[in-house]
Order: structure tokens, then sequence, then C-alpha cells
């Protein structure tokens, strides 16, 4: 290639699932986007030189279940804090706020760093605004259905429409009270008139997984699919029940989101056993998983290659199939002219204590380390 690069990556195991890529080369960046992919130790010159030889180098990391509207919610963590550890690029928010303050979300958190910050769009006005760590979920925010309007979610999302990806809705017990499946019904309306796919949490039922999985489109997202019980995937002798696999062959996207309560190792050695792997691995991160037992989506990930689940699925999972869910193919790739973002990461062999939310003991013997990550073409701090 003629001409000067900004940043030269160099040496690096370069895994790119877009592309099915598995090979060492040299990743270049220029002017904030990927500018080449070469054979390593390609003469070029480059304002920058990083020797990641022992790395990964891998698309950055895309977290589809968030809450980063620190500051203004509850649950909310703070993005920056999180991304250098887990070589998170890109934080998807799942519905920390909804019309009433989707704006404050892009004004006060999204506009002011570097890293991508967008958002599903709570169905309910208020967003997820009853979370305290003292006393978990406080209000129900799709209890009362006074407070999900069509009228002015269709409206913030016409505002902010390159910012929201989808339309979150959150059932079940804890999440809506008695409202059974209203929330989900007024969630698709909105969605069926937007083209966007929605998210929905089910915890405690009402309602019961397979109505809502029955309900759900082609390009929905079940977020929480590898639960405990109750709402679980599997039935009680541990064969996966037929409205699940009926759902992924309709093409519903069944998103990990690890959260404090939504990720069972029992749950999930079944299912991987049965080769029904999470779509999208995600961490769910909030003001009551940061500390554990989530932490972040690398830790989660780190989790998932401990269980079996092989590397380039476990990176295409945090990769590539989050970009698709969210209709934005330009993400989570290495492609010439894709935006330059990339983790640089390091597996770390010896024994590691993992626990999932039913503080089950997994004994490991690998972990997945940031050594760098790669923001708009440039090394983040």
């Amino acid at each position: 290639m003629t001409g000067k690069v900004d940043l030269l990556l160099k040496g690096g195991r370069v895994m790119d699932p877009s592309v099915g890529l598995d090979a060492h080369k040299d990743v270049a960046f220029t002017d904030g986007k990927i500018s080449a992919i070469l054979d390593s130790n390609s003469p070029v010159e480059a304002k920058e030189v990083q020797d990641v030889s022992g790395c990964i180098v891998c698309p950055g990391l895309i977290d589809l279940h968030t809450h980063v509207y620190w500051g203004a919610t509850g649950l909310g963590v703070n993005a920056e804090d999180i991304a250098g550890r887990s070589a998170t690029t890109t934080f998807i928010d799942a519905g920390s706020a909804g019309a009433g303050n989707f704006g404050g979300l892009k004004h006060f958190i999204a506009d002011n760093t570097d890293l991508r910050i967008l958002g599903f769009i709570n169905i309910s006005f208020a967003g997820i605004c009853g979370f305290s760590k003292k006393k978990a979920n406080l209000f129900p925010e799709c209890e009362d259905i006074r407070l999900l309007d069509t009228d002015e979610c269709l409206e913030a999302i016409e505002k902010y429409r390159e910012s929201i990806v989808g339309i979150k809705v959150r059932i079940g017990r804890y999440a809506s009270g008695s409202a059974g499946m209203t929330p989900l019904q007024i969630a698709r309306e909105v969605g069926e008139e937007t083209g966007l796919p929605l998210m929905t949490h089910v915890d405690f039922p009402p309602p019961d997984r397979d109505d809502v999985l029955n309900y759900l489109r082609p390009g929905d997202v079940l977020t929480h699919c590898f639960r405990p019980f109750p709402n679980a995937p599997l039935y009680g002798n541990g064969s996966i029940r037929e409205a699940v696999t009926q759902a992924r062959e309709r093409g519903i996207i069944f998103d990990l989101g690890h959260g404090g309560g939504s990720l069972s190792f029992q749950v999930s050695r079944k299912m991987l056993e049965q080769d029904f792997l999470p779509d999208t691995i995600s961490s769910d991160v909030h003001l009551m998983s940061v500390d554990g037992p989530a932490f972040d989506i690398l830790v989660t990930m780190s989790k998932f290659l401990c269980l079996g689940m092989p590397l380039m699925d476990v990176i295409r999972a945090s990769t590539t199939r989050p970009a698709e869910a969210i209709q934005r193919p330009d993400l989570g790739n290495l492609q010439v002219g894709s935006p330059g973002d990339a983790a640089v990461l390091r597996i770390e062999e010896g024994r590691f204590e993992y626990y999932d939310v039913k503080k089950e003991l997994l004994l490991g013997d690998k972990r997945m380390i940031a050594e760098k990550m790669v923001v708009k073409g440039k090394i983040w701090r």
C-alpha cells in the first residue's frame, strides 16, 4: 500500500468472524478507519506501530446489553470505567431511557465520549427508573400501562433515530407486575411502525417464556436466554423446549444478558451440549452486576470459553452477531473502510474462579485479558 498509515497493529493473530479470517496479519488504521489487512511483516510506513505479538486482534467488542445511563438512572454505570478493561468499543444501552429521557442519554453520555453508545429505547416513557442498590427493583416501569405511550415513543425514535437501535420491553413479575403480555404487545406496535427490532426481558412468570417467544418476530431479541428456572429454556429433564428451538428457526435472536440474575452454568452446559449456542454474548452490566457476577463482557466471554464454546464463536457472538442484531453491518468486522475499532486480547492460562447468578463456582483454566483497544483508529487511553 502507498502512503503512511496512522497506526499499525503488528504481529497479532487476526480473527474476523465476518469473513472467517483467522491468521497472523498486520492491521492498519488511517483517518479513523481500517485501511488495510496486511501479511505479517509487509513493508508499510506508520506513524505509530504497536507490537501485538502473542495477542488476538479482533473487531472492537460490542456489548448488546448494558446499562450506561450513569448518573441519571439508579442502575447506570460509567461506560468509560469499563471500556479499557473489557475492550468494549460499542455499548448498547438496553432500555435505561424511555421517550421521556432518551435525549439525556444521547447528549450527556453518548456525545461526551469517543466510545460508541447506542440504545434500545424503553417502551416505558420513564425508562428503567426504579432501581436502588439496597432495594433493587423499587418500581416496575412497565406495570402502569399509562407510561407505555406509543406516540411518545415514536416521536423520540424519529428524533434520535441515529442513536436508537430497537425497542426494549421488560416483562414479568418484577418488571411489569400484573400487566402480562400487554407491554410486549404495545412495544411490538411501535416496532412494526418503525421497522426496529424488540429486545425483551422475561423474568418470573407471568408471562410464560413460550408465549413470549411465539409472539416475537424474526430479528427480535430474547435476552437472558440461559437464565435459571423459572422461564429457563430447558425442561426439567434437561432437553430444550420446543418453543425455543422453533423460535431460533424463525429467526429470533438469543442474547445472553448475564446481569445479576440471568445466567446459569447448569443451563448453559445443557444448552451447549445440545449445540445451542447464544447468538450474542452480553454482560447486562449495571450497578448490581458490575462488581460481580457479570463484571463486563470480557469476563462473560471467558466463562463461555471455559464452558467449551469455541473461540471463534465466542468472538463472533461479541462482535459480528450483535452488529447484525442492531442492523449495523458496518460494525463488528475488520474489513477495509469500516470504523477503526479493534480489540487486542490475550488468553491467559491458569486457574480462575467464575460464578453464575446462583453462586455456582466454575473453575476455569483460562481467561481473556484486554491488552489494548483501538477506538476511531487510535489506541484508547
